[in-house]
């Protein structure tokens, strides 16, 4: 949290003539046998109108029915994000956090622990201009791939053995500040 606060200081101090953003993303799973949903919020610096970069929260409400056991968490942390903007059509980008989860596959309930992961992706953007905000809808995919994110109920995809591949989707908006 320490690192953080910091790096927004220094964002702040180091780049107060450039434009800056507030983002917020979400995202939303469930079954029978659980769920999550969350919200991540970014605070971007924009240069050179094409990339786009700062510190990252999330906090994120996790459930589970396993075998008729109902177990409930939230998740949170935090971490840093930069994204390329390519022609007001696409982006690419990168997003790192460490968020504290209960969350270990092979063991339902442990103790609490930070968790790294690291999204890399990209898909549509668009700045909508007259309603005052940026659209970002894309695909990610979690190079560290913990056994302990708190994403592994989230990924989409599933190898033909029934394992998850570590990819999520996820849509964003951002808000210019200034």
């Amino acid at each position: 949290m320490k690192f953080l606060l910091i790096f927004t200081f220094l964002s702040n101090s180091l780049f107060t003539f450039s434009q800056t953003e507030l983002g917020l993303d979400c995202f939303a799973n469930a079954s029978s046998f659980g769920g999550s949903f969350g919200v991540g919020l970014k605070y971007g610096i924009v240069k050179n109108e094409n990339i786009i970069f700062g510190p990252s929260l999330r906090i994120q409400r996790s459930w589970s029915n396993f075998y008729g056991q109902k177990y409930g968490f939230t998740i949170y942390g935090g971490g840093g994000f930069v994204h390329y903007r390519l022609n007001n059509s696409l982006f690419a980008g990168a997003e790192f956090e460490v968020l504290k989860s209960p969350f270990q596959y092979n063991n339902l309930y442990s103790p609490k622990r930070w968790v790294p992961t690291c999204f890399i992706g990209g898909g549509f953007s668009h700045e909508f201009v007259n309603i005052g905000f940026r659209l970002n809808a894309g695909v990610f995919y979690d190079i560290i791939a913990s056994p302990s994110s708190p994403f592994f109920t989230s990924y989409v995809l599933k190898k033909e053995n029934g394992v998850p591949v570590p990819v999520i989707y996820r849509i964003g908006f951002f808000f210019p500040l200034s």
